[in-house]
């Protein structure tokens, strides 16, 4: 149809719920926010489903150990990793449960298409089997350990269902040869041609040794294994048997981790192929994270969490460090260092930092409003034309997954306005008319080139950017720029900037990773209940409440602002027992507040705590430090013992309180 949108449908892996997300799990599901993000500047129509795999015997045992029943227990995961997603700011467009009755309905189909097309028989299998990654180990003998993950395989004798893999040797070769890009990168597609060439082996895809699956419908106590459950999930969550009408499948990219490539390219278009369905049209295997050169797992205590991560430093920072730091597809090492040290120097003193300085000059010289060029000189024509002929190589970037040279040649673009700023030194020329009309050429060019950054680099700093968007006062939101339009001069003049507010605070990181060290090390090694997010009194001591004949009329109170605020860092002040120092993220900026609850509460257990924030107070200053703003809490016991102000439901940073 005329002006229909293309359509795009990409998926992460769905994720097996023996444990919540680290960072492994949240690369890929970054990855696949910043595509849809970047695909839909781009003019797609897009879904992007995540989901979770909730069947196995691994689920089962956890169950048990649990002392809850099975559909209790992936019920319970289920909320914890979609409200994760939600609150790093990736949630899915679909969330697919491999227990949903829409999943079931398609597993059954798919198995009914490909037996009734005779790829389907039922035989024994006596053979080893590794719990942890749900799958049988071919060659393997009793005693020896999974290949893939180094624990023990189990003995297993079952009468199975078996799908007729090896008759898909051929079909598999002739596909990879007609669809050179289904398989990337490169070097995961030369792995799995080499494999498929060696031979395939006829694959179970029953098993009646647990009860804790899909039924087979008229086989009972047969439940589907893993793989043609789990991989199944990428079509039930985009309507299964009625694919048709929704119009999204096939597939345009499955994002998987290198150690899952074999089941999506292998076992997974066969089984499309046996039901003569549709196949994918890519899938993309990137590397791993890796802490002391090992892949990251919780057994062996080196996993590294996104929560503390975004608490600290901000989920763009997370988002930029994963995106920026290893070519994707290829391993990488994750250090807090290398995190914080970036966080600093590309963020904080590069983007920050050049977005701070333009808004204040313009501020400053302009009454705030963004200047009209003068005469160019040949030093800003220079810096447009490179940040024009940037876009398109980082459209192309983004496009071919190439996303830490995409980001390396939008922070190209940053230090060059940088060094453009250094050498024209636009606070040092007076208020004479040639002074103030080269002010003005100076300030829009980088203005401009802030507004082109912003959209290019939204899909991997969606809040930021978002702020210095409005920062610059431009109409609508970043989002829905078409990069395809983006150019050079389009920033209109005479705009009023928006409200400036700080972006990146630049962290001490030493402090930095102790604090995201030790917020981790409670994640992960709970003690107690944690206490409901509250709120808090603050600048200075719990405040006595007002007597009760002390009345205000409501026009006094309407004068006083309240917001939801959310606590990023919190430390004690030297020399003041009952003061800690907090940032607060109020929506707009993130906020230095001084609050008189050292004695009652400890500063790390404050972290990412939503309060209620008094905004508009004058400023003042407690023990040398100054404190921009009040946090409510209420004043308990003859001592005052303040307790913090708490939401029973989950609130947005910013909302007003009212």
């Amino acid at each position: 149809m005329p002006g229909q949108k293309p359509k795009f449908y990409l998926t992460t892996p769905i994720y097996y719920t023996n444990g919540l997300p680290h960072i492994g799990h949240t690369y890929t599901t970054v990855v696949a926010d910043v595509i849809r993000r970047y695909k839909r500047m781009r003019g797609y129509e897009v879904v992007m489903t995540t989901g979770t795999d909730e069947h196995g015997v691994n689920v089962e045992r956890a169950a048990k150990k649990a002392g809850v029943p099975e559909s209790e227990f992936v019920a319970k995961m289920a909320v914890a990793w979609r409200s994760l997603w939600d609150e790093l700011g990736v949630p899915a467009d679909e969330f697919i449960r491999t227990t949903d009755l829409r999943h079931v309905r398609t597993v059954q189909w798919l198995f009914k298409l490909c037996r009734e097309n005779g790829y389907v028989y039922k035989g024994h299998y006596t053979g080893q089997y590794c719990i942890y990654d749900n799958a049988f180990v071919n060659d393997a003998k009793p005693g020896d350990n999974c290949p893939d993950c180094g624990r023990p395989t189990e003995t297993v004798t079952e009468e199975n269902y078996f799908f007729k893999l090896s008759a898909f040797q051929k079909p598999l070769l002739d596909f990879y040869k007609k669809n050179p890009e289904f398989i990337q990168p490169e070097s995961r597609k030369n792995e799995i041609v080499t494999f498929v060439e060696g031979g395939l082996k006829d694959l179970s895809i029953t098993r009646t040794t647990i009860r804790w699956g899909i039924p087979v419908p008229g086989e009972e106590p047969h439940v589907f294994y893993v793989w043609f459950d789990a991989l199944t999930a990428y079509l039930s969550a985009v309507d299964g048997p009625e694919y048709e009408k929704r119009g999204m499948w096939p597939a345009d990219l499955h994002l998987v981790g290198k150690d899952i490539i074999r089941f999506h390219t292998v076992y997974w278009p066969a089984f499309l192929m046996a039901a003569m369905l549709p196949l994918p049209r890519q899938v993309w295997a990137h590397g791993w994270f890796l802490m002391d050169a090992s892949k990251m797992s919780k057994s062996k205590g080196n996993v590294v969490l996104p929560r503390p991560i975004a608490n600290m430093l901000g989920m763009d920072a997370l988002r930029y460090f994963l995106l920026r730091e290893v070519v994707f597809g290829q391993d990488g090492n994750f250090s807090y260092d290398a995190l914080v040290t970036r966080y600093n120097s590309d963020l904080a003193n590069g983007l920050g930092n050049l977005a701070s300085r333009t808004a204040a000059m313009i501020d400053k010289n302009f009454d705030g409003k963004i200047p009209k060029a003068g005469k160019l000189q040949a030093q800003d024509e220079t810096l447009a034309r490179e940040t024009q002929s940037a876009i398109g190589d980082i459209l192309e970037h983004f496009a071919k997954m190439e996303f830490a040279r995409g980001l390396e040649s939008i922070w190209a673009v940053v230090s060059a306005a940088d060094r453009y700023l250094t050498k024209e030194q636009p606070w040092a020329l007076g208020d004479s008319e040639a002074d103030t009309e080269r002010k003005a050429t100076i300030l829009s060019t980088t203005a401009e080139l802030l507004r082109i950054v912003s959209a290019l680099a939204h899909p991997v700093l969606p809040e930021s950017t978002a702020k210095i968007w409005m920062l610059l006062g431009q109409p609508g939101s970043v989002s829905a720029v078409e990069l395809d339009d983006l150019r050079w001069g389009q920033l209109a003049s005479g705009v009023q900037l928006g409200k400036s507010q700080t972006l990146f605070p630049r962290v001490e990181k030493s402090e930095a990773i102790e604090r995201i060290e030790s917020m981790a090390n409670e994640e992960l090694n709970p003690t107690a209940p944690t206490p409901a997010p509250v709120t808090t009194p603050t600048s200075g001591s719990a405040a006595a409440a007002p007597s009760a004949s002390e009345k205000i009329g409501i026009e006094d109170f309407a004068k006083v602002e309240m917001r939801v605020g959310q606590i990023k860092t919190a430390e004690r002040i030297v020399g003041a027992d009952k003061l800690l120092k907090l940032t607060v993220d109020i929506g707009t900026e993130i906020r230095q507040i001084c609050a008189g609850i050292a004695q009652f509460y400890e500063p790390d257990s404050l972290i990412g705590r939503k309060v209620a924030v008094v905004t508009n107070l004058a400023p003042r200053k407690l023990r040398g430090v100054e404190s921009n703003g009040m946090i409510i809490a209420a004043s308990v016991g003859p001592e005052g013992r303040p307790v913090l102000a708490g939401f029973p439901e989950d609130v947005e940073v910013g909302a007003r309180l009212k």
